[in-house]
Order: C-alpha cells, then sequence, then structure tokens
C-alpha cells in the first residue's frame, strides 16, 4: 500500500554512480514517489537549484563523496545560499568528527550505505513532515 506522505515527496537525488542513483529511484519509485529528480554530481544539483526548481524540490537524498564537490561542501553552500529544503546525507561515514560537521551544516538525517529498501522507507518517514511543511 502507497503511503500518501511519502507520495506526496518531491526528491532530488544527488548521486554520482549511476547504479546507486538509479537503485534509490527505483526504491523511491516502489514507495509511491513518483517526482523523483537526478543530478550526477553537486554542480548539476547548484545548477538546478539555481532557479524556480529549488521551491519545487521538497527533499534531497545526496551523497557524501562525490568528484568536484563533496555532498558536505554542497550542504554547506545550498545552507549558506539560504535553501533550508531538508537534506539527507547518503554516506558510508559514521565517524563522530563527521556526524558533527554534518549537523553543524543542517542536515536532516543520514542513509548508511549499504542500505536496503525498508531503511530508505524509515528515514523518509523520519523528515517527511519536515520536507512537506517546507
Amino acid at each position: 500500500m502507497i503511503d500518501p506522505v511519502l507520495k506526496n515527496l518531491k526528491v532530488l537525488i544527488v548521486e554520482d554512480q549511476t547504479e546507486v542513483r538509479m537503485q534509490l529511484k527505483d526504491q523511491l519509485t516502489e514507495l509511491g514517489i513518483t517526482q523523483v529528480f537526478e543530478a550526477p554530481d553537486a554542480r548539476a544539483a547548484m545548477q538546478l537549484l539555481d532557479g524556480a526548481f529549488v521551491d519545487f524540490v521538497n527533499l534531497i537524498l545526496c551523497d557524501w563523496n562525490m568528484p568536484s564537490m563533496s555532498g558536505i561542501e554542497f550542504l554547506r553552500q545550498i545552507r549558506g545560499a539560504g535553501i533550508q529544503t531538508p537534506f539527507m546525507m547518503i554516506t558510508g561515514r559514521g565517524d563522530q568528527k563527521s556526524v558533527i560537521e554534518a549537523r553543524n551544516y543542517g542536515v536532516d538525517g543520514y542513509i548508511r550505505k549499504p542500505f536496503t529498501p525498508l531503511q530508505i522507507e524509515a528515514k523518509l518517514r523520519s523528515v517527511a513532515h519536515k520536507a512537506l511543511a517546507a
């Protein structure tokens, strides 16, 4: 059964690995999320968010480790630009320093790699209310 709350999410996936990006998109679609957008890196995502699209997307799922601009740098830049869209970091990192750094920049949650569909669903539910209120 499709959750009506999750169904209303408009998600931007920022992930440099095509396979992971497709896996996330497939899992979101299975949860009933039909408005899923993709960016292969943070620079492409910045270009998308540099216009009216920023008001359309209500959740960003972003990989931490990407070439040219890391997920944490992307988070820092969008928060510095006043963009408060809920932001979930996708990462294999779990060290305290990284967690504190991301929290200092306003991350809303983490999805740890490797992840399962149930973990994705639980994490999305944890931020859905904030995402839909934004």
